[in-house]
């Protein structure tokens, strides 16, 4: 399956629509205890071979790769494939100070932070905290589902508007009306914002809301301030994954990517390399 993904990835030409400049490797080097909607007959141990030639595979388009630290051999996959391909932390049970080894070890970025992984309390901080004091950068998703308002503001308070990444987590339901689809050949209702697995109605499945709408949302209705919410949405992930000399921000040589608004933020006019596609 992942290698008809990347073959798929590689062979994508960018036209109309928006860029494939990269692939994020959510699974399978995931813990079986945390999989989330992912499908569990996939996960496995981090390996370094199979990484490469999917990364051959898909032309360098991987940008990102997953992977759940406290697993047999994965801090060994970090050591070995940190400098090849940026490192989150995700879908884990780790420890605090088995986050602290994955960061040491060259891992800098945190998967949808609070979901699929251990919270805080004040004996056993878990990796948040630890993500907090290696200066990670920490994605959210702000769909209203996800995550409660008030985390959404503390984790823009605590670890400031540069180091945080906003992300839809979006599946194939994103812009299509409420309904059955699927995600990793498990099957999943979508109602409204909401979308489930159908066995598991309790496990949210990804989300069904754009990127666009969830920097919306965060500014709108969780009063993250705009100037944070846009640059965790444009140039923090530009960066995290190495784009930024391209995209990600208006300034001179990149490309001119720029959404007009209108004082509640709905889309007044899309231009995409300079040519205005509405």
């Amino acid at each position: 399956i992942l290698n008809g993904i990347m073959d798929v990835a590689a062979a994508h030409k960018n036209e109309r629509g928006a860029d494939l400049v990269g692939i994020n490797m959510e699974g399978p080097y995931i813990s079986p205890r945390k999989v989330g909607a992912q499908n569990p007959k996939y996960v496995m141990a981090a390996d370094a071979g199979m990484f490469r030639r999917l990364q051959a595979r898909s032309g360098g388009l991987i940008r990102l790769v997953d992977i759940a630290p406290e697993e047999p051999g994965n801090l060994d996959f970090i050591r070995e494939c940190h400098n090849e391909v940026r490192i989150s932390i995700a879908h884990t049970c780790t420890d605090y100070e088995t986050a602290k080894e994955a960061f040491a070890a060259g891992a800098s970025h945190m998967t949808h932070l609070y979901n699929a992984m251990p919270g805080i309390t004040h004996r056993e901080p878990g990796p948040i905290i630890a993500a907090l004091e290696e200066g990670a950068e920490v994605e959210l998703i702000t769909d209203g589902v996800h995550i409660h308002p008030a985390m959404v503001r503390f984790t823009f308070n605590t670890f400031g508007d540069d180091h945080v990444i906003l992300i839809a987590d979006s599946m194939m339901a994103c812009g299509l009306p409420d309904g059955q689809y699927s995600l990793g050949g498990q099957a999943v209702t979508v109602r409204g914002p909401r979308a489930t697995l159908t066995e598991h109605p309790d496990t949210i499945a990804g989300s069904a809301t754009c990127l666009y709408d969830c920097m919306k949302h965060a500014v709108m209705q969780m009063g993250v301030p705009l100037a944070s919410a846009v640059r965790a949405a444009s140039l923090n992930p530009a960066r995290s994954i190495g784009i930024e000399a391209d995209y990600g921000s208006l300034e001179p040589g990149r490309w001119g990517n720029v959404i007009l608004a209108d004082d509640q933020l709905n889309i007044v006019k899309v231009i995409r390399k300079g040519e205005v596609l509405a």
